[in-house]
């Protein structure tokens, strides 16, 4: 893989932050990942007023990846209003596992991390596979 652009990739995060529509929680997260094929794709908070339905801004990332053609994910960053780098949630760890790339790189709150760093023993689509 090659060198990593960790600020522009935060850059593009903290654009994706700025669409955020997070009016209850004003909490507004943006989020940006490198496909393997080399495209961006990035994801913003969507809030609900029925809070259990308010989407994080990694669904949006991957719904922008699925749209744009498909493909792995191999560097992530998630940030906030401050432009802080921020943890994704667990539900959200587990949704970056299902579309990332071998050894998917995160910057996290502390360093450079890979997927399964951050969600050990992870059950997945090859889980399922097994079992077929």
């Amino acid at each position: 893989m090659t060198e990593i652009d960790w600020a522009g990739l935060r850059g593009r995060a903290a654009d994706a932050m700025r669409r955020a529509y997070a009016p209850y929680s004003g909490y507004p997260v943006g989020a940006a990942a490198i496909v393997d094929d080399g495209r961006i794709v990035t994801g913003c908070n969507v809030e609900n007023a029925s809070y259990g339905v308010g989407l994080c801004a990694e669904c949006g990332l991957v719904s922008d990846l699925t749209m744009s053609g498909g493909g792995k994910l191999t560097a992530f960053v998630c940030v906030n209003a401050d432009d802080e780098v921020i943890m994704p949630c667990g539900r959200c760890r587990q949704l970056l596992n299902e579309h990332a790339a071998d050894g998917m790189l995160l910057e996290t709150v502390s360093g450079i991390r890979t997927i399964d760093q951050v969600l050990p023993d992870a059950f997945g689509p090859r889980d399922l596979d097994a079992v077929r």
